[in-house]
C-alpha cells in the first residue's frame, strides 16, 4: 500500500526562508513564527499520513453508494471526518467571529496540500464547504452569515456549488434551472445540476447548496444568472433543522477517479432557495468560491504529484534491476537498484523539480491572496488574477504528468492496482478539468487576464523579474546557473506577449490558438523565478552556516536541474505561439 509523509520541512522553507512570511506586513502573518507554523504543519502531517492515507485506497476501492436517496461514504471517513472537525482543521483560516482560527491563507494552503496529498477525495468535502463559505462571506447578508457560517465553519453542515446542467458546461448562459419569487423574499428552485462533488453524503447534518438558476424576466444568457442559498434541510429561527427541502441525489456519477468522494446528479423540485448577493449577478458571487477553488485545484495537481512521488523515490530505491553501466553498485545483490539508471534519475529528477518549484509557486499564490484580503493591496489582487489560471491549467497538467511519471519508474507493477500509482494518475486527472478545463483556463489567461487594468499585473510581473535579475547579477553562481536561464525565459514569455498584441486584435484566433502553450510557457518562467528565488535563499543559508548542509545542497542541484532541463520548454512554446492560427485551423471540421 502507499504511504505519505508530510513535506513539513520543505514548506518550512519556502514559508520562512523564501517568502519570509513572519516578517512580512500583511496583518496576521506576524503570528508565524517558525515554531509556531511547524507546530500546527507537523501536526496536519500526522493527521494526513495516520488516518487520512490509510484511507485513500478504502475510499479508491469502496467509492459512495446511494441507498434510499442517502449516499454512504466509505468505511472509516465518517470517524476521519469527526477527527477533522475536532481538530478545527476545517476552518484554520476563516474568521474567529464564526468559529475560524482566523489564521493566514498561505497556512491554510500548506496543510490543505498535506490533506490532499493523503486523500484528495476525502479532502473535498472540507474544501468544498470551505469555499461555499467564503462565498457567503463575502456576498451574505449578516442574516445569512449568522444562520450558516458557524456551522459550515466547524463542517457540522458541509457546503457545494451547483454550476452544471446536462446541457451546458462552460457556458452557464444556457443554463435551464429556473428561480421563482415566492413573496416573502424566498424562490423555488427547479431544476438538474450535474457533477455536484460531496452533493449528498453521510458526514454532516446539513448541507448547504449554492446554486446557480435564473429568474424569469431577468436579462438573457449569463448576466441573467442569480446565486441561491438552497439547504437540504431548512433551518428554522432557533437555528434547529427543519423539514428536508425539496432537493435530492438522483444518482452518484461512476468516475474514473476521486471514488471517495461523491458526484452527484442533484435534482432542485421546487426547493426553497434564498438570493445570495444581488439579482442578475450570480457569477459575481459564484467566481468568489470559483477562483478560491481554482487555487485549490491547482494545489491538488501538486499534491498528487507529490505523493506519487514519494513512493517512486522508494521503489526505486528498493527494486533491483539491472546494473549501472558505469559499474556495479550493489556488488551483494543480483542487480542494482532502479535509482542507478539515468533514465530513472531524469524521470524523478523532473518529479521533485517540478514539486519543489510549484509549492514555492502557489505558496506565493497564496501569500498574495492574504495580502489583498487582509492587507487590502491591490497589486497584489492584480498579481494573483493574473496568475491564479497558470497555477490552476500549469500546475495540473503537470501534476498529471508528473504522477505518470512516477507510475512509470514501477514498470508493470505501476499499471497493477495493488500497487496503489494509478489511484494517484486517475484521481490527478479531473484537476485539469474541473472549476473550467484547462483549455478555458488558458483563453481566460489570454483573453481577460493579460490586459485587465491595461495590462498593468502583467507588466508587473516582468518588472518583478527584470527587477530580480537587476539585483543578484553581481553573484556569478546565481546568474550563470540561474539568473541567465530566467532571463532567456522571460524574453520568450514577452515576446509571446508581444505577438498576441500585434496579431490578436487582426485575427483573435492568432492568439487564442497559442493561448494552451502561452499558459504553460507562462507557468515555467513562473517556476523559473522561484528557482532562482530559492537557489538565492538557499545559498544564504549555506553561506550562513546552516547545519543541514544537504537540504541547501540538494535546493541547489533540483533547481539547476529545472533550469537547464525543464526551464527550456519555453523556446519550443514561443515557437509554436509564432506559428500562429493557420496550422490550428487548417482543416475544414468535415475534414477531421
Amino acid at each position: 500500500m502507499p504511504t505519505y509523509t508530510a513535506p513539513t520541512k520543505d514548506m518550512q522553507f519556502v514559508l520562512h526562508e523564501l517568502l519570509n512570511v513572519s516578517t512580512a506586513d500583511t496583518p496576521g502573518y506576524s503570528e508565524l513564527e517558525a515554531d509556531f507554523t511547524a507546530a500546527v504543519l507537523e501536526e496536519a502531517g500526522k493527521l494526513a499520513s495516520e488516518v487520512l492515507s490509510p484511507l485513500n485506497t478504502v475510499g479508491d476501492s469502496e467509492g459512495c453508494v446511494l441507498e434510499n436517496g442517502v449516499v454512504r461514504t466509505p468505511t472509516g471517513f465518517r470517524d476521519a471526518f469527526e477527527q477533522m472537525k475536532e481538530g478545527g482543521w476545517t476552518a484554520l483560516d476563516l474568521p474567529e467571529e464564526f468559529g475560524g482560527q482566523n489564521m493566514p491563507y498561505v497556512l491554510g494552503t500548506a496543510v490543505g496540500e498535506m490533506f490532499s496529498g493523503a486523500n484528495q477525495a476525502f479532502t473535498m468535502y472540507q474544501g468544498l464547504t470551505h469555499g461555499a463559505a467564503s462565498a457567503i462571506l463575502v456576498h451574505g447578508s449578516d442574516e445569512q452569515k449568522a444562520t450558516y457560517l458557524p456551522n459550515m465553519a466547524s463542517c457540522q453542515w458541509t457546503g457545494t456549488m451547483n454550476l452544471t446542467e446536462p446541457h451546458c458546461g462552460t457556458d452557464l448562459g444556457l443554463m435551464r434551472t429556473r428561480a421563482e419569487p415566492q413573496g416573502d423574499g424566498s424562490y423555488k428552485v427547479t431544476g438538474q445540476k450535474i457533477f455536484i462533488s460531496a452533493g449528498e453524503h453521510d458526514m454532516a447534518e446539513n448541507i448547504i447548496h449554492l446554486v446557480l438558476a435564473k429568474i424569469p424576466g431577468g436579462p438573457e444568457g449569463i448576466k441573467g444568472v442569480s446565486l441561491f442559498i438552497v439547504p437540504k434541510f431548512m433551518v428554522n429561527e432557533d437555528g434547529s433543522l427543519g423539514e428536508r427541502n425539496g432537493v435530492s441525489c438522483g444518482k452518484i456519477e461512476e468516475k474514473m477517479g476521486i471514488h471517495g468522494n461523491s458526484t452527484c446528479v442533484m435534482n432542485y423540485d421546487g426547493a426553497t432557495g434564498y438570493l445570495l448577493g444581488e439579482e442578475h449577478k450570480g457569477m459575481r458571487a459564484m467566481f468568489t468560491m470559483m477562483n478560491e477553488a481554482r487555487i485549490g485545484v491547482g494545489m491538488q495537481g501538486l499534491a498528487q504529484a507529490e505523493v506519487a512521488y514519494q513512493n517512486a523515490v522508494d521503489y526505486a530505491k528498493d527494486r533491483l534491476q539491472g546494473r549501472a553501466v558505469t559499474g556495479t553498485e550493489n556488488p551483494d545483490g543480483p542487480a542494482d537498484p532502479l535509482i542507478v539508471h539515468p533514465d530513472i534519475r531524469r524521470s524523478l529528477m523532473d518529479q521533485k523539480s517540478f514539486i519543489e518549484g510549484a509549492r514555492a509557486f502557489l505558496l506565493w499564490g497564496a501569500k498574495m491572496i492574504d495580502q489583498s484580503h487582509r492587507g487590502g493591496d491591490d497589486d497584489a489582487e492584480g498579481m494573483v488574477s493574473l496568475l491564479t489560471p497558470v497555477i490552476k491549467g500549469f500546475l495540473t497538467d503537470e501534476g498529471f504528468d508528473m504522477t505518470i511519471l512516477a507510475q512509470q519508474v514501477y514498470g508493470g507493477h505501476g499499471y497493477i492496482e495493488e500497487w496503489g500509482m494509478s489511484q494517484f494518475a486517475r484521481d490527478a486527472r479531473i484537476a485539469m478539468i474541473y472549476e473550467g478545463a484547462n483549455g478555458v483556463q488558458a483563453l481566460d489567461l489570454v483573453g481577460r487576464k493579460l490586459p485587465q487594468n491595461g495590462g498593468k499585473p502583467v507588466m508587473a510581473f516582468f518588472d518583478m523579474v527584470k527587477g530580480f535579475i537587476k539585483e543578484n547579477e553581481g553573484d556569478e553562481a546565481l546568474k550563470k546557473d540561474f539568473l541567465d536561464p530566467l532571463k532567456e525565459a522571460s524574453k520568450h514569455l514577452q515576446a509571446a506577449g508581444m505577438f498576441f498584441m500585434q496579431n490578436g486584435m487582426k485575427n483573435p484566433n492568432e492568439a487564442l490558438a497559442g493561448s494552451y502553450d502561452f499558459m504553460h510557457l507562462f507557468g515555467h518562467v513562473c517556476l523559473g523565478l522561484m528557482w532562482a528565488q530559492m537557489a538565492k535563499a538557499a545559498q544564504a543559508a549555506l553561506e550562513g552556516g546552516a547545519s543541514d548542509t544537504a537540504f541547501y545542497e540538494t535546493k541547489l542541484a533540483t533547481g539547476r536541474y529545472y533550469m537547464q532541463r525543464r526551464l527550456p520548454a519555453t523556446a519550443m512554446h514561443l515557437a509554436r505561439i509564432e506559428s500562429g492560427a493557420d496550422p490550428v485551423m487548417a482543416l475544414p471540421a468535415e475534414q477531421f
